[in-house]
C-alpha cells in the first residue's frame, strides 16, 4: 500500500484530507506537528509526504530540511496558504516536490499526488493502483457548503461526495443565494463569520426568502451575542470549529431525517 502522510497543525484539514485519500485507496498517517510529522517519516517512510509550511512550534521549512536530511529524494508536496515568498522560495530551494497555494482546488491536490503515485520506486514493493475508489452509493440528498476558506469548503465537499451525497460550495453569501435560487439543497452549512456578508445575514435572507432546507450553522467564534442572534432565526444545528467529522455527519443525517418527518 501507498503510504502518504499529512502534517498540519490543523485537526480538521488532517482529518479530511485523511478521508479523501484514504478513499482514493491510500494508507494515510496525520500529525498535528512538525515534531510528531518528524517522527512519523523515520518510522513510516511515507512514499508521499503533504505537509503545511506555517506551524507553531517545528515550522514546515524546519520539518522540511530534516526530511532532507534523512532522504533527500522523498517526494514532499507543500502547502503554502499565507506562506512569504521567502517562505515558498526556499521550500523550493529544498527540492520540494510541488508547491499548492491553499486557497486552490483540492483536485489539484489528488491530482498531484496521484501523479506522484505512478511513478516507480524501488522501495515500494507493493503498490496500489491510486485511482482505487471504494465503491459509493448515491444519495439523492444535496448539500450545500458555505465557507470562506477555499480548502476547508472543498475539503468538506469531498468529503461528502465519497459519501454519495450531492454537495457543492459556495466561497461567500451571495454566491450561496444564487445557487439556493437556482436550485434549493436539501441542507446547507454555513459559516457563521465571512468577510462581507456574514453568515447571519446569509441565514436572515434565506428565511425571508422561505428557504425550506435544513440550516446547519458552522463557527470557530464564541461571541455569545453573535449565536444568540443566529440562534434566534431558527438554524437546526450549529458546529463548533474544528468540526469532529463524526458529528458533521449525524448532524446532516438528522436534519434531513426531520424533514422527512
Amino acid at each position: 500500500m501507498i503510504k502518504i502522510l499529512i502534517v498540519d497543525d490543523d485537526q480538521m484539514n488532517c482529518d479530511l484530507l485523511q478521508n479523501v485519500f484514504t478513499r482514493h485507496g491510500y494508507t494515510v498517517m496525520s500529525a498535528t506537528s512538525g515534531a510528531e510529522g518528524l517522527r512519523l517519516f523515520r518510522k513510516e517512510t511515507p512514499r508521499i509526504t503533504i505537509l503545511d509550511l506555517r506551524m507553531p512550534g517545528m515550522d514546515g521549512l524546519t520539518l522540511l530540511k530534516e526530511i532532507r536530511a534523512i532522504d533527500p529524494h522523498a517526494p514532499v508536496i507543500v502547502l503554502g496558504g499565507g506562506a512569504t515568498e521567502v517562505q515558498e522560495n526556499q521550500a523550493r530551494g529544498l527540492r520540494v516536490t510541488d508547491f499548492i497555494r491553499k486557497g486552490l482546488s483540492l483536485d489539484i491536490l489528488v491530482e498531484a499526488v496521484h501523479r506522484i503515485a505512478v511513478l516507480p520506486v524501488h522501495s515500494d514493493p507493493d503498490p496500489v493502483p491510486p485511482f482505487e475508489r471504494s465503491a459509493v452509493q448515491e444519495m439523492n440528498e444535496s448539500v450545500l457548503i458555505v465557507d470562506d476558506d477555499d480548502l476547508v469548503c472543498d475539503l468538506l465537499v469531498q468529503f461528502l461526495r465519497l459519501r454519495g451525497y450531492r454537495a457543492v460550495g459556495a466561497k461567500d453569501g451571495i454566491d450561496a443565494l444564487n445557487i439556493v435560487d437556482d436550485d434549493p439543497p436539501d441542507v446547507v452549512l454555513l459559516d457563521l463569520v465571512m468577510p462581507g456578508m456574514s453568515g447571519v445575514e446569509v441565514l436572515r435572507l434565506l428565511r425571508e426568502k422561505e428557504y425550506q432546507g435544513g440550516i446547519i450553522l458552522m463557527t470557530g467564534s464564541h461571541n455569545e451575542e453573535l449565536l444568540e442572534e443566529a440562534w434566534a432565526l431558527g438554524p437546526q444545528e450549529v458546529l463548533v470549529k474544528p468540526i469532529d467529522l463524526e458529528r458533521f455527519l449525524t448532524a446532516i443525517q438528522l436534519v434531513l431525517v426531520c424533514r422527512e418527518c
